[in-house]
C-alpha cells in the first residue's frame, strides 16, 4: 500500500552513510528506499566515486533515473549508462596541481574518465584498500604524474591523494590555501583529499536534480558524513548527517541521525520522506 509522501526527492551519499562499513546495504536500508519509490519518491546517490564504481551498485538496488558521481562533476542516467553532465579540470591545471602535490611529497590517484592512474605503490595499505572498496585497479605509473597528464593532454574529473589520516588535515589546509577559489578542494574520507573542478559540487548536483524531476528544493533532504557532503547538506531543505559524521558537517547540518551501521538512510527516509499519521 502505498504512503503519503513529505519531501519528494532524498538524495544520500554512499560510503560512510548509505552503506555499512562493511561495504553492505543493510536489508532496512534496501526495503525503506523501495518503499519509498514505489510511493512515488524519487531517491538518489550523489557519491565521489567513479561512475564506473557506483553504477552497478545503484543498480544493486534496484535505483532508476540519474546517479551523481566524482563529487557533482558527471551526473549520469543508471539504467544506460549515458552520461548527461560531465565536468573536468583541464589538464595544464591537473599538471600544476599534480606538481604541486609531489612537491609536497604526497601521492596521489588521478581520474580521467573510466581510467585511474596512480604513482601511489601498489603495495600501499590505503591504496589496496580503496581499490578493494571502489572495486576499480589503478594503473600504476612510474613518471610523475604532472608530466603523464600533461604529455596525454588528459583532462580529469579529480585528484585524490590518499594519505595517514593523521596527515589529511594539513594537506587539506595547503591545498586550499594553494587552489581554493580556483578549484573545489575537499575531504570524504579520513584518508582522502580530493580536488575537483570549481562549481561541480554535491550542492550544485542536488540542485541539477531537483530541476530534472521537477522538485522544489523546499522537499529536498540531503544525508552525508563527510566534507564533500557539505555543500548538498546546506543546500538541501533539509540537511542530514549521520552520526559517525565529521564534526563540522554535524555542525552544520538541520538533523543529526544514528550512523551508517545503525540504518540511517532507512530512519531518515521514515522520518522525512512520508507524513506522519
Amino acid at each position: 500500500m502505498k504512503r503519503e509522501i513529505n519531501k519528494r526527492l532524498i538524495v544520500s551519499d554512499f560510503d560512510g552513510t548509505l552503506i555499512t562499513s562493511e561495504q553492505k546495504i543493510p536489508e532496512e536500508v534496501r526495503s525503506a528506499i523501495n518503499e519509498y519509490v514505489a510511493s512515488g519518491g524519487v531517491f538518489a546517490v550523489c557519491t565521489g566515486r567513479m561512475l564506473r564504481s557506483i553504477l552497478p551498485r545503484v543498480r544493486e538496488l534496484g535505483l532508476k533515473g540519474l546517479v551523481v558521481a566524482y563529487q557533482g562533476t558527471v551526473i549520469a542516467e543508471i539504467e544506460s549508462g549515458k552520461i548527461i553532465k560531465n565536468g573536468f579540470i583541464g589538464y595544464n591545471d591537473i599538471s600544476e596541481i599534480c606538481a604541486y602535490i609531489e612537491e609536497l611529497g604526497f601521492g596521489m590517484n588521478v581520474y580521467s574518465g573510466d581510467l585511474l592512474f596512480t604513482d601511489i605503490p601498489s603495495d600501499n595499505p590505503y591504496l589496496k584498500r580503496y581499490e578493494e572498496i571502489v572495486d576499480v585497479k589503478a594503473e600504476n605509473v612510474s613518471q610523475k604524474l604532472s608530466s603523464f597528464v600533461y604529455e596525454r593532454k588528459m583532462d580529469c574529473q579529480k585528484i585524490a591523494c590518499l594519505v595517514a589520516p593523521s596527515d589529511r588535515d594539513e594537506l587539506y589546509i595547503k591545498l586550499t590555501e594553494k587552489f581554493g577559489g580556483r578549484f573545489d578542494v575537499t575531504c570524504s574520507a579520513r584518508e582522502l583529499v580530493e580536488v575537483s573542478p570549481f562549481g561541480d559540487t554535491k550542492g550544485a548536483a542536488l540542485e541539477f536534480m531537483a530541476a530534472h524531476y521537477a522538485i522544489p528544493m523546499s522537499s529536498t533532504v540531503a544525508i552525508g558524513d563527510n566534507l564533500n557532503d557539505l555543500s548538498m547538506v546546506k543546500a538541501a531543505s533539509i540537511g542530514v548527517a549521520v552520526g559517525n559524521a565529521a564534526e563540522l558537517l554535524k555542525q552544520s547540518a538541520d538533523y543529526v541521525t544514528v550512523t551508517n551501521n545503525e540504518g540511517a538512510v532507512a530512519k531518515i527516509i521514515e522520518k522525512f520522506g512520508f507524513k506522519q499519521v
